[in-house]
């Protein structure tokens, strides 16, 4: 369809527009920033002479993370995290939303539960209550500390029983007709049908595990089991010196901490960078069929 678009019209355009390229750069200024400094040298860093672009280009950095077994030990466990966190919270979330998209003539006690849920986003337990389950479970230093108290993200419910029910319930009558059984009818029919809202979820769950760093902080006792954000927190905020060796002293004179850092943030950030634009595709058509029901 074509629009009689008047001057005030593309004005706004155009200003909207640049308001979007200007406000998109300004997003992802840090991270250009942080890349450019993770290469350059010691000296140019320190002098504040990187700004978009490395100076006096060098890889000695990512080789001096590359070589630190902290920092692949916390890269393990973030990724061990992310997997597992993914499968249970996908799990759940699919077995809780299904039941709850039902109408109440079919489930009885849906709204009940619903609000049962929805409790849990407006009051939590408070974080010594919760610290004592998680210690009282013997979870305390293990990754399932870091997997379970959020093994049901609500949010990611409602997103996707929304989202269930917004699919035609005729293809449940024909399955149901044919023979099949609510789980057959869940795992066959409802959740390919829901792939959309399924990345979307999967790409909330994975943010979430990977940038997650209070929760390692409280539970994990011992720094090689911090997850990597936690791990990060520790190496932004302080250098612990004695933790490094003489290999490392030596590298550390062509290198600098804003260049170890800037790196090893840039690592971190990777992945999720690498993975956002194959779900983004998904990301506002699940957002936008599971957030409103008709």
């Amino acid at each position: 369809m074509l629009y009689n678009q008047s001057v005030s019209y593309r004005i706004f355009n155009i200003c909207n527009h640049l308001f979007l390229i200007a406000l998109a750069l300004l997003c992802i200024f840090p991270v250009i920033h942080t890349l450019a400094l993770s290469l350059s040298s010691s000296s140019a860093a320190t002098a504040g002479f990187v700004t978009l672009w490395p100076v006096d280009f060098t890889w000695k950095s990512y080789e001096f993370v590359a070589a630190k077994p902290e920092f692949l030990k916390a890269m393990g466990v973030t990724v061990l995290r992310a997997i597992l966190g993914v499968c249970v919270n996908m799990l759940l979330t699919v077995l809780i939303a299904y039941p709850l998209s039902k109408e109440t003539s079919f489930f009885r006690w849906r709204t009940v539960y619903a609000w049962f849920f929805v409790f849990t986003i407006l009051f939590n337990g408070g974080l010594i209550p919760s610290y004592i389950v998680v210690q009282k479970l013997g979870l305390i230093d293990t990754i399932w500390a870091l997997v379970l108290p959020g093994a049901v993200p609500v949010f990611n419910v409602i997103l996707l029983l929304n989202f269930f029910r917004s699919l035609p319930k005729e293809l449940e009558e024909a399955a149901s007709i044919d023979g099949a059984g609510q789980m057959t009818v869940l795992w066959k029919l409802f959740v390919p049908l829901s792939l959309p809202a399924m990345a979307t979820i999967i790409l909330f769950a994975v943010v979430g595990h990977w940038n997650a760093w209070f929760d390692g902080m409280i539970y994990m006792n011992r720094p090689e089991h911090y997850p990597l954000q936690t791990y990060l927190r520790t190496v932004v905020i302080q250098t612990d010196m004695a933790l490094l060796s003489s290999n490392d002293l030596e590298l550390l004179k062509s290198i600098s901490d804003r260049t170890t850092k800037a790196a090893q943030i840039f690592l971190a950030a990777l992945p999720i960078l690498v993975t956002y634009p194959f779900l983004q595709r998904f990301f506002v058509k699940g957002i936008v069929m599971g957030s409103v029901k008709e």
